[in-house]
């Protein structure tokens, strides 16, 4: 699977895209079918302390491609929660595609 990293109003980090990184990797193992990631870091002006780091994730399948967003705090906790959302939305795509 190829990752690809963005940034907006944030500073690249290599902690950030490590986490991502397995994680995604995780997800591509569980579900051979994605062939990319696109993750977005970006950073909002919020008027709750809960919220305004923002972790956006893309992936291409075949078929249509699956979009998570969260945003808390920090990114690591938006990371696992649009990955969690991910793997959800990935396991009704697999299920779609048994019952074909």
């Amino acid at each position: 699977m190829q990752i690809i990293f963005e940034y907006h109003d944030v500073k690249a980090s290599s902690t950030l895209e490590e986490t991502a990184k397995n994680k995604l990797e995780e997800l591509g193992t569980k579900f051979d079918m994605v062939i990319r990631a696109d993750v977005f870091f970006k950073t909002e002006n919020t008027t709750s302390n809960n919220t305004g780091k923002i972790c956006n994730i893309r992936l291409s399948l075949p078929g249509p491609r699956i979009f998570a967003e969260a945003s808390h705090d920090n990114f690591k906790d938006s990371i696992l929660e649009s990955i969690n959302d991910l793997e959800r939305q990935l396991r009704k795509v697999k299920e779609k595609m048994k019952n074909h």
